[in-house]
């Protein structure tokens, strides 16, 4: 996912079509039996960019959001990508399958030619 999206990046100059690009990129994909594996896209200043299921966060800046235990999930998620280029962070969000707060892992990737990356969450049970 995250060379395909930076391949694109190549060829487009103006940064709305890129983004609009992502969006659309991400929008259909799920995966796991229940639906809950989404996609999502933020950049380094921890603004979202494209979310799968949550279209409300798109252009939002996440980057004071803290998780039920006080984690700030966005700047952990930035941190791996900054200082490993990839990795899994884990942390608590609500299940929209199940409505509860859940331990959930996100595997996050810098999108290449980009300061964005991409992850997949879901959950442990």
């Amino acid at each position: 996912m995250a060379q395909g999206l930076g391949g694109g990046k190549e060829t487009m100059t103006d940064s709305l079509d890129y983004v609009n690009l992502c969006r659309e990129f991400i929008d259909h994909i799920r995966f796991f039996d229940d639906q809950s594996g989404y996609f999502f896209i933020y950049d380094f200043n921890c603004i979202n960019v494209a979310h799968g299921t949550q279209k409300n966060l798109q252009g939002q800046n996440l980057y004071n959001y803290q998780d039920s235990q006080g984690n700030y999930v966005i700047r952990g998620l930035v941190d791996i990508v900054k200082n490993h280029g990839n990795g899994v962070y884990t942390y608590y969000w609500n299940n929209p399958v199940t409505g509860k707060d859940e331990i959930k892992n996100s595997y996050v990737i810098k999108i290449p030619h980009t300061n964005y990356f991409i992850g997949a969450r879901y959950y442990l049970n």
